[in-house]
Formats: structure tokens, C-alpha cells, sequence
């Protein structure tokens, strides 16, 4: 019986590991994805766990599964770039945990971005905004900005795909810190280049701290609209399980090799 056939149930337990925050909204959203993804693939286990300020930690949820019997777990980092906490904190965390419980197989799966399903969540949002592309309007893709420079390009990839997809007049990338140019700052030179109207995509997962500053930035600058995080939307709950998949996928190549 494959995935995502009437009846199927995954023997390996979902970990989303998420960045975590200091504001209630963001564990909240995290939980609300989740609830999502319970209801795509009735019988998954499905638990959250927290790089930063929210309770458990990836390490603590891990011992749980092993202490519960667990033999295998796949851990999916619920983060929209690959960067410095995909990279070197949430694999040292997995070593930690399966030096403290060797018999505990983890599969890691990609982070959620790039996909081409978040840029039709990105898309959704923006129309709830009341943003409408046309070649009066410029778009910036606004991200919370990271000192990875593969992590940047990756948000300004995404914004290139959002050009070829949309009659936008241009679409550019922004960051929330770390790295230039600023939502406010691009927003302005769009302003400047002749844009009649500016639109800006919160590509953040909740709203937070970054969510703020991108909103209050852009409409301070002269941004027509501001969409909101792109949140529980379908996309992102169907981005979680196609990351999923694959990863089950890889487990079950090597298992037969």
C-alpha cells in the first residue's frame, strides 16, 4: 500500500521542528499547520517540537519517541529556507539525541522552501490583501532575511518565479534583517522607478516579531498593501506531507538496497 492511499499508515512518526518565538501567535500557527496535516493523513503521528523559546526542544521530543518505542522518526524542519538552523543547530541536536538513543533511525527531510506550492500560498494571501498584479503594480517578496547567502537567493529566486507567474511590473526580494535591501527601502526604490502601486508578500510562516516590522515598514514607506504570514493555509499543510513523503521515500530505498 503506497502513501496517500485509503488506509496506509506510516510506521515512522512526523517530527516538525519548528524556529520558535517569544510571541504566542507563533506556536499557535505552527499547532493550527499541524492540526492540517492530522487531517490530510488520518492515523500519522504527527508532533511538534522547537528550535528556540517554545517547549519541547527537538532533542526532548526525540526522547520521547525513543522512550515510547519509537524505532524511526523522520524530522522535518518547518522553515522556508535552508540556513544556518536547518544546517548546523537541528543536526546537532539529531546527534545529541541518537548518541542518547542509537536504536532510533531519524530521517531528515527537506525544509519546506523552496516549493512551488508556497508561492501559490504566497499567491492566496496576497489576494485576500486585495493585491492584484498588473503592470502598475511592483511586488516584494518580504523575508525575515538570513546571514546565509544561499538562504537570500533563495527568496530571490522565489521572487523571479513570482515574476514569470504574475503581470506584476517587477517583483523584487526583501529582508526583515541580516541582509539589504529592507522591505521599506525596496518599497521606496520601487516607488521611485514608477510603480503606480506597490504590494508586499509576507513570506514568513507566522506573525511575529519580523511580520510587524515588514508591515510597518512597507505602509510607512508607501506600500498599497500588506499581506498577512502565509500561515494555515492548505498549501503549506500539503508542502509538509510531500516532505514527508519523500523522505519516507529515501528510507525505504536504502532499506531495500
Amino acid at each position: 500500500m503506497s502513501a496517500g492511499t485509503p488506509g496506509w499508515r506510516p510506521s515512522a512518526p512526523l517530527l516538525a521542528v519548528a524556529h520558535g518565538s517569544r510571541d504566542p501567535r507563533s506556536a499557535e500557527t505552527v499547532a493550527a499547520v499541524l492540526d492540517r496535516v492530522r487531517s490530510l493523513r488520518p492515523g500519522l503521528d504527527v508532533r511538534a517540537a522547537y528550535l528556540d523559546h517554545v517547549a519541547p526542544g527537538a532533542d526532548e521530543a526525540l526522547g520521547e519517541l525513543a522512550s515510547g518505542g519509537a524505532g524511526e522518526a523522520v524530522v522535518l524542519p518547518v522553515l522556508l529556507t535552508a540556513a544556518y538552523h536547518s544546517k548546523v543547530d537541528l543536526p546537532r541536536a539529531l546527534a545529541a539525541a541518537r548518541g542518547r538513543s542509537p536504536w532510533l533511525r531519524v530521517h531528515y527531510a527537506d525544509t519546506l522552501g523552496p516549493h512551488p506550492l508556497l508561492l501559490d500560498a504566497v499567491e492566496r494571501r496576497l489576494a485576500e490583501a486585495g493585491a492584484d498584479a498588473g503592470p502598475g503594480t511592483a511586488l516584494v517578496l518580504a523575508s525575515a532575511g538570513s546571514g546565509d547567502p544561499e538562504a537570500n537567493a533563495t527568496v530571490g529566486a522565489l521572487a523571479e518565479r513570482l515574476a514569470e507567474r504574475g503581470p506584476w511590473r517587477e517583483v523584487v526580494a526583501a529582508f526583515a534583517s541580516a541582509a539589504r535591501p529592507s522591505p521599506g527601502e525596496a518599497v521606496a526604490a520601487l516607488l521611485g522607478r514608477g510603480a503606480r502601486r506597490v504590494a508586499v508578500a509576507t513570506y514568513l510562516l507566522a506573525p511575529g516579531f519580523f511580520a510587524d516590522r515588514i508591515r510597518s515598514q512597507s505602509l510607512s514607506a508607501g506600500a498599497s498593501v500588506v499581506s498577512e504570514a502565509l500561515g494555515d493555509v492548505p498549501e503549506l499543510a500539503r508542502v509538509v506531507l510531500d516532505r514527508y513523503d519523500s523522505a519516507v521515500a529515501v528510507r525505504r530505498a536504502v532499506v531495500r538496497a
